[in-house]
């Protein structure tokens, strides 16, 4: 994964704690970003099912969108500009690459469900189940924002922004699994309020860094942030599609259908 080309000359301290800084600038960029939507529909302070469709919709996209400018605002303070931007089309490999990343992780998530139900760990919903509830129009449209706002924004800020960062001071390998315990801890508030119990969040948290492992390395190993946006969105739009089917058939009530798909379905990481 390392290059001869490849050099650290910052300080480890410090790049770490700039990592966790980008992070939590993002995170106030994209609470900041969704005032306009809470404004227009105070219901979304309530809970996002009482909410109407457009206001949650409109309100994750500014989600994502302030969580993509945080960044973009980073690189412009910094001097670092577009041309710090990896993004340009995959070559045929890299296109191998996003295929063996959404059948890497969609393998994972589901091995990750199997052994959870076979060892009776329980794990938290993901905030998502709130968002789209039961209606299968509100599934459909997250598929469309996972596609051109959830994994550009998430890939862009903390692979190509921050995961990049950490290579000034680290080595690839340990700048992914760095960037990828950030990632997953940035969630402990969310799955503390939904996990029923500690080992849930636990759990819950465990999903969230081995996929954001492997959407790290994909960048690491390509240089191109298409590569690793295309396997996150292609898992969450999968994850929305077998939800979809679900609700559509009834197939949650059917005996035979496999509970772990369902599992799998409430742990979308968004």
């Amino acid at each position: 994964m390392e290059t001869s080309s490849d050099h650290r000359d910052g300080a480890p301290l410090r790049s770490a704690l700039v990592a966790v800084g980008l992070t939590i600038f993002g995170l106030v960029g994209a609470s900041i970003a969704t005032v306009p939507a809470i404004v227009a529909d105070p219901a979304l302070l309530e809970g996002m099912a009482d909410a109407s469709i457009e206001s949650r919709t409109l309100y994750m996209i500014l989600n994502f969108v302030g969580m993509a400018l945080a960044g973009a605002i980073y690189l412009a303070a910094t001097g670092r500009g577009w041309s710090y931007v990896d993004i340009r089309m995959p070559t045929k490999t890299g296109w191998w690459y996003v295929l063996g990343g959404i059948i890497a992780s969609i393998a994972f998530l589901f091995a990750v469900n199997i052994l959870l139900q076979l060892f009776s760990v329980p794990a938290a919903e993901s905030e998502v189940v709130e968002v789209v509830g039961q209606d299968q129009t509100m599934i459909l449209i997250m598929i469309v924002i996972v596609f051109f706002f959830n994994a550009p924004a998430e890939e862009f800020l903390f692979r190509n922004v921050i995961q990049k960062r950490l290579y000034d001071a680290f080595t690839r390998l340990q700048s992914i699994l760095l960037a990828s315990a950030i990632f997953a801890l940035v969630h402990l508030p969310m799955y503390v309020t939904l996990a029923e119990s500690m080992l849930a969040t636990v759990s819950s948290l465990a999903i969230m860094f081995g996929g954001s492992v492997i959407f790290g390395y994909l960048y690491a190993k390509t240089d191109n942030l298409l590569v690793p946006t295309a396997s996150h969105a292609a898992l969450n739009a999968f994850q929305f599609g077998v939800l979809y089917l679900a609700i559509e058939y009834d197939l949650e009530e059917a005996q035979t259908a496999p509970s772990v798909l369902f599992d799998a379905v409430a742990a979308v990481p968004l």
